[in-house]
């Protein structure tokens, strides 16, 4: 597709709905970045995180004549994303490696050595204690956290009620915050 910028996403679906590999090809390479990082702090391990992408949008390609347009396209990309990669949690059972993340608050603190060193040693802490989260209450806070989503969206993505999704966001921050204690 010559123009794949000019597009906007509606038109996207309806023509890789219609069967249009390139179009599909267009909101893979669209939203690829955004669904492997999304699956990359749900598992914590980069081949994991490349291997329920792919499945994803294998799983998405087959079920796209099926797709409603309730949510957008990629709300839909992460309800597959996150269940998908909440199977391979449950198969494998990974510590997450959010070393493997880029963060933009570790990156500025690279002229700081001290401040390196720091921050470093808090995303090893915070690195251990989302190993003590339950992959569904790893999996709510890092849509909720580190992606925005609402929790109707979250409920959405993960299959279960807003109230459920409320409930394990709070028992994660719990957690989290109780781990964390000693780097505020």
């Amino acid at each position: 597709m010559a123009d794949e910028a000019e597009l906007d996403e509606g038109t996207l679906v309806v023509r890789a709905r219609e069967g249009d590999a390139e179009a599909f090809e267009v909101l893979m390479r669209r939203h690829g970045r955004s669904l492997y990082t999304l699956a990359l702090r749900i598992l914590g391990s980069a081949g994991d995180a490349e291997d329920a992408v792919q499945e994803a949008f294998i799983s998405a390609w087959r079920r796209l004549p099926g797709f409603r347009a309730d949510s957008s396209f990629l709300t839909w990309m992460y309800r597959i994303v996150t269940n998908r990669a909440l199977n391979i949690a449950r198969t494998r059972r990974p510590t997450v490696g959010l070393d493997q993340v880029p963060d933009r608050a570790i990156e500025q603190m690279a002229d700081n050595p001290e401040r390196r060193a720091e921050g470093s040693a808090a995303l090893k802490a915070l690195q251990e204690a989302m190993t003590t989260l339950t992959e569904e209450q790893r999996a709510c806070w890092v849509l909720r956290e580190m992606h925005g989503q609402s929790y109707d969206e979250i409920a959405a993505a993960v299959g279960i009620g807003t109230n459920a999704v409320r409930g394990r966001i709070f028992r994660a921050r719990q957690t989290l915050a109780e781990a964390m204690r000693p780097w505020t």
